[in-house]
């Protein structure tokens, strides 16, 4: 199939943002629980034109997206990894894993943290991170979700 990895526009925000919920809600949550993500899971054009953001599409269509943001330590998170749900298994994860590992890294970062769905950390560690603990949502109060790690390989800084 024919894929491509470019840079999110802004006014895919919406797409963007419905695509997010479809994917956070294959894994079964009820809609008032889905509903309680939506503000947290809404892209604005206001953030992808602050951010690196990238969208995978196949034939033309966004099968999935990720962006990251700059920590106060220094380190990069990744943020908003979601796949279309119907796409899910066909390997666009880890494409969008590679890329965004390779992207923080010619960014100049050293680690990556993750702060993930309880559903995607089996993810995360089969790329090779590590859980280092949990982190409090932002969404249910007392849901712990798992944090991981994941030190970026060397690379050479992107010229920006």
């Amino acid at each position: 199939m024919l894929s491509n990895m470019r840079s999110a526009m802004e006014v895919e925000a919406s797409l963007l943002t419905e695509l997010a919920l479809r994917s956070k809600g294959h894994w079964g949550y009820d809609a008032g629980f889905l509903e309680d993500c939506r503000v947290d899971l809404t892209i604005t054009p206001e953030y992808i034109a602050s951010h690196p953001m990238f969208v995978l599409e196949e034939q033309g269509k966004v099968v999935g997206f990720y962006s990251l943001e700059r920590q106060a330590n220094n380190d990069v998170e990744l943020m908003h990894l979601f796949i279309e749900p119907a796409a899910i298994g066909g390997g666009h994860g880890k494409r969008l894993w590679q890329h965004a590992v390779e992207t923080a890294g010619q960014l100049g970062f050293q680690e990556m943290v993750i702060g993930s769905d309880p559903q995607a950390e089996a993810f995360y560690k089969a790329m090779g991170a590590r859980r280092v603990g949990e982190v409090a949502s932002i969404v249910r109060a007392g849901r712990m979700l798992p944090l991981l790690r994941f030190t970026l390989p060397l690379s050479s800084p992107a010229v920006l």
